[in-house]
């Protein structure tokens, strides 16, 4: 029988969107269907060299050189769609790699990321479909990798990537979307804006999942869970931006205290 984790690493390596994507929606429905054993055990290897899987396109550049999205015009719809297009296709990533890489915790910690690895991937899918919409297609664009630098700084910390990229990077896409959203529709594309819909409703599930696994491990180490927040902000050099949607925060289980203490890196 297939073993979970070894099943989320061969996604993670494969390059090919479509292949990745289909890959994640097989994985989901195996293990649905109790055709995938769980080894929390396991030690897998893989080179990091080859982690993540991703195609050739887009080209990777640093935040400030991605093109400007103006609403005013179809290209510039067209590149604010590919951007969350490319955000979602990390989000894939992050997932996969949080499955594999991080051994001897509950289950559940695995069926929650499965749950997100799956969910990213029909986002990206659906980004991906609209994109066709609009004339161009994944990779027709250039993108920044900041998210995925912060998953890649925190692969020895399975506490500190619950930290600093569900709760942090992610927990930032919570306060973003309804802006992105409301650009979107005012400017005459209600379906993306049907898409953002879906993502905000499930995002506040994977930041829920952050924060309850990073909560799980700051008990196990006897650990204050603000108090380490700020620690790890700090160590790992890690940006916690306003405005923050404190409604969606809240849902996604942030505590009245958390989200006070947000306020302090904004002042």
């Amino acid at each position: 029988m297939p073993e979970l984790r070894s099943l989320a690493l061969q996604c993670l390596l494969e390059a090919d969107p479509a292949a990745k994507t289909a890959a994640v929606a097989a994985m989901a429905a195996a293990w649905a269907d109790g055709a995938v054993a769980l080894d929390p055990s396991a030690t897998l290897q893989a080179s990091e060299a080859a982690i993540p899987g991703r195609p050739a396109r887009p080209e990777l550049v640093a935040p400030r050189l991605v093109g400007r999205r103006s609403m005013a015009t179809l290209e510039g719809r067209a590149m604010l769609v590919h951007a969350l297009a490319h955000i979602e296709f990390n989000a894939v990533n992050l997932a996969l790699d949080a499955m594999w890489r991080f051994p001897g915790l509950p289950e559940q910690y695995y069926a929650d990321w499965l749950r997100v690895a799956k969910e990213e991937a029909y986002h990206f899918s659906l980004l991906a479909q609209h994109l066709s919409t609009l004339g161009c297609a994944y990779g027709d664009y250039s993108a920044h990798g900041s998210l995925w630098e912060m998953v890649a700084k925190t692969t020895g910390d399975a506490m500190a990537r619950m930290a600093l990229v569900p709760r942090t990077l992610e927990a930032r896409g919570l306060d973003a979307i309804p802006a992105l959203r409301a650009k979107l529709a005012q400017a005459g594309d209600a379906a993306a804006a049907a898409i953002l819909d879906i993502v905000l409703r499930d995002e506040i599930g994977h930041v829920e999942i952050g924060n309850r696994w990073y909560g799980y491990l700051c008990g196990q180490r006897g650990l204050d869970p603000i108090a380490t927040y700020d620690a790890l902000v700090l160590q790992y050099k890690a940006t916690v931006r306003g405005p923050f949607n404190i409604e969606a925060r809240r849902q996604a289980g942030f505590s009245e205290e958390e989200i006070q203490a947000l306020f302090y890196y904004i002042k």
